[in-house]
């Protein structure tokens, strides 16, 4: 299929679906974007007003229409909320790769996406150079946290509080693995993930912990790519299918039974995103991509429905800990996953989950929205972070590594000593104590 038959097939699909939206105007009671500026073109409604007339807009004014449907966070709190049942993070995407494939990718983007993203072993090359010589332009800003800030002035960098890339990847740690199902009987893949990988690898690692405990085979093939949502956010089809393809050959020559991962947007791609977007004339790839986001599931949801959880014993110590949960968009609003987290970390007695409020509120990172819009994001971020330490806990824990970034940057610049976890840390913990 050309470039401009697919464009055409998604403009067909993208009329199709405009045609549910009755601009009743309920999306603006959910958008956090809209909850910051309080303009209708920064909320559904307002955007699918544009798409409209999509063609025709293009040519009149095709950069105003890319503006626009960037300024998005991509959150689908919309969609989730909407009485028509509207999908308008499918529309949102699907209109990003026709303006994007009519207009071209700016060349940083083309630079960051085709140059760097589409060739994994070199992107974790240059990861790896990146963390020896981060020390240089960055120094402590959080020690409990684990943030840092810029050493110099720097305009992409000098207002935020970031984590840090890892000393060591998890893929340097661990590079490969395939082991046989133990008790549970069941093989697991595990899908690490880019921001896990290389910020987070103590999440990776407790997930093997983990699925090693639980006598779960995993197969994890080395040289793993990106899920490909940078890509597909940016309206970068062919980036996004050299991703998908690429990732689909590692995990489709071997055998297993689910496909696991820790990160929430990882999951919602491969799940939701990888068979809506990914075209291929043979038909080969896009059975094959329906065959693996069939099998996946987030890690949380994994353990709680397919394998069980057990209950860990109090560790000796002085008081329990008290933590607070945040849902991230793309686990509760695009997978409907929201309890399974919270049990991983009630399995933990050393312990307490207590709710903070609007705890589905989107965090405000949206992606490449953040690096758009910083100050956008960072206010939307803010009112997460008050809910944070309105709940008086000392630690937060969430499903998504990009919301663990966004957290961690609100909490930073606030002065905080709450630690940042993924449930999985918490389940983890909790067997050791049992080991």
């Amino acid at each position: 299929m050309s470039n401009m038959q697919a464009l055409a097939t998604l403009m067909r699909e993208l009329e199709e679906q405009l045609i549910t939206c009755m601009r009743c105007g309920m999306c603006q009671a959910v958008c956090p974007l809209f909850a910051q500026t309080g303009r209708e073109a920064d909320v559904a409604r307002g955007k699918l007003a544009i798409l409209d007339g999509l063609m025709k807009e293009m040519f009149k004014d095709p950069e105003g229409v890319y503006t626009r449907l960037n300024k998005c966070l991509l959150c689908g709190s919309c969609g989730a909320n909407c009485p028509s049942g509207v999908n308008a993070l499918e529309i949102f995407i699907k209109a990003r790769a026709i303006i994007t494939g009519f207009m071209g990718l700016p060349p940083a983007k083309r630079l960051i996406l085709r140059g760097m993203l589409s060739r994994p072993e070199f992107f974790d090359r240059m990861a790896e150079w990146g963390s020896k010589f981060q020390k240089i332009f960055t120094q402590p800003a959080n020690e409990l946290i684990g943030t840092s800030c810029a050493r110099f002035v720097s305009p992409l960098l000098q207002k935020r509080h970031f984590m840090p890339l890892a000393p060591m990847p998890f893929h340097g740690m661990l590079p490969s693995l395939n082991s046989n199902p133990g008790r549970s009987g069941i093989k697991a893949a595990f899908y690490v993930g880019c921001l896990i990988d290389k910020i987070f690898p103590r999440v990776a690692q407790s997930v093997v912990d983990v699925l090693n405990y639980s006598g779960v085979g995993i197969y994890m093939p080395a040289n793993q790519g990106c899920c490909g949502i940078p890509a597909i956010s940016s309206g970068d089809t062919i980036t996004f299918n050299r991703l998908v393809r690429h990732n689909l050959e590692k995990f489709r020559s071997h055998d297993f039974d689910y496909l696991v991962t820790a990160c929430a947007t990882c999951t919602a791609t491969i799940r939701k995103i990888w068979p809506l977007m990914v075209t291929d004339d043979s038909g080969d790839i896009k059975a094959g991509v329906e065959e693996i986001a069939e099998k996946t599931m987030d890690i949380n949801q994994f353990l709680v429905t397919k394998i069980g959880l057990e209950k860990g014993e109090l560790e000796h110590r002085a008081g329990v800990v008290d933590v607070t949960y945040h849902d991230p968009c793309h686990l509760k609003k695009s997978l409907g996953v929201m309890d399974e987290p919270r049990q991983l970390i009630r399995a933990n007695p050393g312990y307490c989950l207590k709710e903070m409020t609007e705890s589905d509120w989107c965090c405000g990172l949206g992606g490449s929205f953040n690096l758009q819009y910083y100050e956008l994001s960072s206010n939307i971020g803010q009112r997460k972070c008050d809910h944070i330490k309105a709940s008086a806990c000392s630690q937060v824990a969430t499903g998504c590594p990009a919301c663990m970034l966004q957290i961690a940057d609100t909490l930073s610049k606030s002065n905080e000593s709450i630690a940042i976890r993924h449930p999985i840390e918490i389940y983890a913990e909790s067997l050791k104590m049992n080991s």
